[in-house]
Parts: C-alpha cells; sequence; structure tokens
C-alpha cells in the first residue's frame, strides 16, 4: 500500500504516506497479545466453576446445590462468592486502569504494557498454586490489575501505530486475541474438566503462555511516535514513524503530531480537562459504548457459557464442548470485521449487530420460555436450538460491538486528552464488566428466562442511540476529529466552543430542549 488520500470533504486535502509493512504488522500482532490474556481468562473463569473439583475445594456450597437433584435449575449456581471469583478481577481492572493512564501517559504506551504482562503473570502464580479463596481472590485481583493496564494501554498502542486508513483493521487485533484467547479456554476446558484433581489448576496456569509472550515481545516493540513526540522525544518519534510507515515522506504526519503534542502539553490536569464542554461528546460516545457493550448480554454467553448450557441441561462435557463452538464463531465474526470495518465503517457494523443480536437473544427467550418449567430441562431440539441461537448472536457481536467498543473510543479523544479520555472508557467497560459478572447468575435465578428479554430490550436502545448520535469515524486522522467529526456532527457540534467552561447535566437537558 503506498500513498493515501483523504477525500472525505472537498476542502480538506491531506496526503499522508503509509505503508502496511511486516515491522508494523509484528508490532501490532505482538502488543494485541494484551487481548490473548484477557481472552483467556475469560473464557477459562466460566469453565472452571463449572468443574466439579474446582468447586468442591473453593465454593461446596456450590457443589452441594449443584447435586441436588431436584435443585431449581436457574438456581443452582446462584452464589455470590462464586461470583465474585470471576467479577474481582473487573474490579481491579476498574480502578488500575486509571493509574495506568498516568504511566501510559508520562512514560509511554510501551512500559505500560510491560508492566500489565508482569501484574498478570504474578496473579497467574497464586491462582496456580491457590489453597484456599483468599488466594484465589489475591490473584484474581492482580490478574485485574494486569487486565486493566494492558486494556488501557494496548488498543491506544494499536490506534497511534496504525496509518488511518487501515486503523480499524489493526486496532481490531486486539479483539481478534480476545476471542481466540476464549476459543483456546474453552478447549483448554474441555480437556482439562476430564483431569480430575488438579485440572482447574492447569486451566488457571496456562493463562501466564499469553502473559510471558507479552513481557518477552514488549523489549522488540518500540514507543508510539505520538508518545515519543509527546514527550518531547522528537527525533525518536520521527524514526519510528518512519520506520512504521516504510517511507522518509513522513512530514505531513510528523507536523500534525508536533502539533496536537504542542496542544496536550498545556493541558496540565488530563483528567479535569475532560470534563471541559468540548471533551462532552468523546465522552459521552466513548462510556456509552462500553455500557452497551456489556448491556448486550454478550458476558450470558462469554462469561458463563458453560455453566449456562450445563443449566440448561447439558452434561458438563457437552456444555463445554458446546462453548468451544461459540468459541470458533466469536473468532471467525471478529476476522470479518477485521476485513470489513475500513471499508463499510463502523456505524454501519454496529448497526447490523443490533438488529442480529435483538432477534438472536429474543429467540433463546422465547425458546426458555416455551420449554423450561422450574425443574425441567430442555429437550434436545430445543437445546440445539439455543445453541445455533447463541452462535448467532456471538456472531453479530464479534462483528460488532465487541470490536468497535474498543476501537471507536481508542480514536475520537484529541492527544490533550486521549489517555484520560480513554482511561474513562476501559474504566467504564470494568465497572459494568464487574457489575454483570457479580449478578448475572443471581438474574438467571430471579427472572429466569426473563433475563434474555430483559437484554433484548436494551439492545434495541443501543440500536436507537448509534442512529441518532454516532458520528461515523472511518478513514480519519485521529488528530482531526474535532474538525472532520464533532464540529460537524447534527447534535454533537453545539458542543465545540473554546471548551473554557465544564460541562453541567442542566447543560445537556437545555440542549436537549433548546434544539
Amino acid at each position: 500500500m503506498g500513498g493515501f488520500v483523504i477525500t472525505g470533504l472537498p476542502d480538506i486535502q491531506t496526503k499522508f504516506e503509509g505503508k502496511v509493512t511486516f515491522y508494523l504488522v509484528l508490532c501490532a500482532l505482538i502488543a494485541a497479545t494484551g487481548g490473548l490474556m484477557f481472552g483467556y481468562d475469560i473464557g477459562i473463569s466460566g469453565g472452571v466453576t463449572s468443574m466439579d473439583d474446582f468447586l468442591l475445594k473453593f465454593f461446596p456450597l456450590v457443589y452441594e446445590k449443584k447435586k441436588r437433584a431436584k435443585e431449581d435449575l436457574f438456581c443452582k449456581y446462584d452464589n455470590h462468592k462464586l461470583q465474585l471469583f470471576t467479577s474481582s478481577l473487573y474490579l481491579a481492572a476498574l480502578v488500575s486502569c486509571l493509574f495506568a493512564s498516568k504511566m501510559s501517559r508520562g512514560f509511554g504506551r510501551k512500559i505500560t504494557i510491560q508492566v500489565s504482562s508482569i501484574f498478570f503473570f504474578i496473579g497467574v502464580i497464586l491462582n496456580l498454586g491457590a489453597d484456599n479463596l483468599h488466594m484465589l481472590i489475591a490473584g484474581r485481583i492482580l490478574l485485574g490489575v494486569g487486565v486493566g493496564f494492558a486494556n488501557q494501554a494496548v488498543p491506544l498502542f494499536l490506534s497511534e501505530m496504525a496509518p488511518f486508513h487501515v486503523r480499524g483493521a489493526l486496532n481490531i487485533l486486539f479483539q481478534l486475541n480476545i476471542t481466540i484467547g476464549i476459543l483456546v479456554a474453552n478447549m483448554v476446558n474441555y480437556y482439562a474438566s476430564k483431569i480430575h484433581g488438579y485440572g482447574w489448576r492447569l486451566s488457571l496456569g496456562l493463562a501466564g503462555v499469553p502473559a510471558l509472550i507479552l513481557c518477552v515481545g514488549s523489549f522488540i516493540i518500540p514507543e508510539t511516535p505520538t508518545s515519543l513526540i509527546e514527550r518531547g522525544r522528537h527525533a525518536d518519534g520521527l524514526e519510528v514513524l518512519k520506520r512504521v510507515r516504510g517511507t522518509h515522506n513522513v512530514d505531513a504526519e510528523f507536523k500534525e503530531i508536533l502539533q496536537a503534542s504542542e496542544t496536550a502539553r498545556l493541558v496540565e490536569r488530563p483528567f479535569m480537562s475532560i470534563f471541559h464542554r468540548t471533551s462532552f461528546p468523546q465522552l459521552v460516545i466513548g462510556a456509552s459504548l462500553q455500557f452497551f457493550q456489556q448491556f448486550t448480554g454478550i458476558n450470558t454467553i462469554m462469561f458463563y457459557a458453560p455453566v449456562l448450557f450445563e443449566t440448561l441441561g447439558f452434561k458438563n462435557n457437552v456444555s463445554l464442548l458446546s462453548s468451544v463452538t461459540i468459541g470458533a464463531v466469536n473468532v471467525l465474526g471478529t476476522i470479518i470485521s477485521l476485513l470489513t470495518v475500513d471499508k463499510v465503517g463502523r456505524k454501519l457494523l454496529l448497526l447490523e449487530g443490533c438488529l442480529q443480536m435483538f432477534l438472536a437473544m429474543a429467540a433463546i427467550g422465547a425458546v426458555l420460555v416455551s420449554n423450561t418449567g422450574q425443574n425441567q430441562v430442555l429437550d434436545p431440539d430445543s437445546a440445539k436450538g439455543v445453541v445455533i441461537f447463541a452462535a448467532l448472536f456471538v456472531s453479530g457481536f464479534a462483528w460488532s460491538w465487541g470490536p468497535l467498543a474498543w476501537l471507536i473510543p481508542s480514536e475520537i479523544f484529541p492527544l490533550e486528552t486521549r489517555t484520560a479520555g480513554y482511561a474513562v472508557a476501559v474504566s467504564s467497560n470494568m465497572l459494568f464488566t464487574f457489575m454483570i459478572a457479580q449478578l448475572y447468575l443471581s438474574m438467571l435465578c430471579r427472572m429466569r428466562a426473563g433475563v434474555f428479554f430483559f437484554f433484548s430490550i436494551w439492545i434495541a436502545v443501543m440500536g436507537i442511540f448509534v442512529a441518532v448520535f454516532l458520528p461515523e469515524t472511518k478513514n480519519i486522522p485521529m488528530d482531526e476529529m474535532v474538525t472532520r467529526v464533532w464540529k460537524k456532527h447534527w447534535y454533537w457540534k453545539r458542543y465545540m466552543d473554546d471548551g473554557t467552561r465544564s460541562f453541567k447535566a442542566t447543560d445537556i437537558l437545555y440542549d436537549a430542549y433548546s434544539y
């Protein structure tokens, strides 16, 4: 790929040259291993919580409830301590990503990625050798710190390293690695469940492999040109920019990054600056996408897939195998997103995903309402239908809300608030993930099949939000988002004044009323 010309607007013709070089792809693949850590943990936690040996050691009450023949199928895993095993990681990630933002801005994306792998690896060691619940939860918390640092730094690294015309594809490598991690975890769980006594330790311990790959690989990748220039290392930033673009003709892009960094240097407290009126559109979009991503109900499938399928009447090995199928669909869907996001755009993929997920989630709820009573299990045909609809749901999520909820916030903030704004987005994601992870099994017990209709309603709401409020950001350089996106959006353009005052809740109500 040679030079690429931006042609989105007739009055702006900015030319950047940039090839997709082998070195660029190598750096992106190494950094994206942070997603592999995250994905493996998502997949592994649901699998081990369905293993009898794991439950017997750490959650004996759940084990006893699970074995009762007359136990309500929707409630046999309803246990707050069991949910805390999963959710504690996301609470730790919520807090740690705020610290990761300061490290990323002050010391760079690269060192933040290195620190993430170290925390994660220590957490793995604690989980591998856990002999009591306290040790297990402590390991989960350290895993969460690693996830928080990685989720803060990796998407920013990918977006800043990529030429703008393939930024979506390279950034989605992070989500692709998440899906691969989930798939690998599901396969590990399937085989580890047959190893009685220590199979769960094998599942938890293998999480150290992606952490080790990321740690070693982080010494190979460079710092991003944007971070180097932002921290005053102009010559180093220029050299890295030439190397990753595969050309010496990078003056236009270098000058734009330099100008953005000069503006960013004037901002001493970026976390305060994101509450300026001009940052409100990016903040709302960034946080809203995280909320909606979790309230699609994806974690009803991914976190607790083995538990969910077993609850619906599948035997343990069959439920884990069904999770492997769902994981494979997730990977394939993400590859489709990677290949199409810079062609069809972000907005169209999100809207199509909403329609597909709404129909699939509602269909699962309908099957369960019509085929399960208080203590019934699904008949074989209905059970197969649940798996098929779950696969349709996951595929829709995989090429839309899965990758794009990470991509869009990483590209919409200006440099002066980029790390702080993205930290708010990541912490929002972790907050809502924590909520779902902590409450889902209780929701399943109390709402029963109605939980799927609950998420269907939220999917409809988010589709409306995207159609009305989300601007298209494909093929637009990150440092031109303000002039080419926010100042031209029918609603958000009203916030693009001088940014000298902070926004208030009354501003939102007034603007909505006065429009």
